[in-house]
């Protein structure tokens, strides 16, 4: 399995690195089966994150033919100059932050990412997935309508809004589309799909590495419906 992680002007840096450490680790307890790299809609550059003007280097870009996953993170941080995050960050509870988030987030849908996100949404061979704020990315872009997601808590009305069916949990599976919740939920979401793509004693082997148990019940739409508890 083929990762690759795309990187955008504002990205939240924990969306990205909590990922690609449980599918880099993955990759070595399976001798290679996972691989995983960081890459931008443009190609090769250094990409500011909305954290503290944190920097990481996509290595190169978008590849719908290489790709078998494509994972998508949110966004972090005060809104500066177009391209352009400011140092100075929002605080927990910043009742501010939500908005200045899908400020940047939108920012994204005018990049080339919103067509390249549809063209892997619409490949069969692709598994899409999100951490934190990167589920409303594709909600904003239009490509969420009628599947089962989650994201952050405070983004869980505008992803609602979209017609996405809404899911309050940390991990939602819906096929070959996979949401992680809040901004450590990169951790579980890479560890399930170690799990599913190249079984549990690997996940497991990288759980134990980074002494991480993963949280909840990964969502997804078997069974029959509960009653209301």
């Amino acid at each position: 399995m083929h990762a690759q992680i795309v990187l955008f002007d504002g990205f939240d840096p924990l969306d990205v690195i909590a990922p690609y450490e449980v599918l880099y680790a993955g990759g070595t307890a399976s001798d290679g089966a996972v691989t995983v790299e960081l890459v931008s809609a443009e190609g090769p550059r250094e990409v500011t994150s909305g954290t503290g003007g944190l920097t990481l280097r996509a290595t190169g870009a978008v590849d719908l033919e290489r790709a078998d996953l494509l994972l998508v993170p949110g966004a972090s941080g005060r809104v500066g100059e177009p391209g352009e995050v400011s140092d100075e960050e929002t605080g927990a509870g910043d009742p501010e932050r939500d908005e200045l988030s899908a400020v940047l987030l939108a920012r994204a849908l005018t990049t080339g990412l919103p067509a390249l996100l549809g063209r892997a949404m619409d490949d069969p061979g692709i598994t899409v997935a999100t951490v934190c704020g990167g589920s409303l990315v594709l909600a904003m872009a239009g490509l969420l309508e009628g599947r089962h997601a989650t994201t952050h808590h405070l983004g869980l009305d505008l992803l609602d809004a979209t017609g996405a069916h809404m899911v309050r949990a940390r991990v939602v599976d819906d096929g070959d589309l996979v949401t992680g919740a809040g901004v450590t939920s990169g951790l579980d979401l890479g560890l399930y799909l170690l799990e599913r793509e190249v079984g549990p004693r690997i996940a497991h082997a990288v759980e134990e590495l980074f002494a991480h148990e993963r949280r909840g019940t990964v969502w997804r739409a078997q069974g029959p419906a509960p009653a209301a508890l």
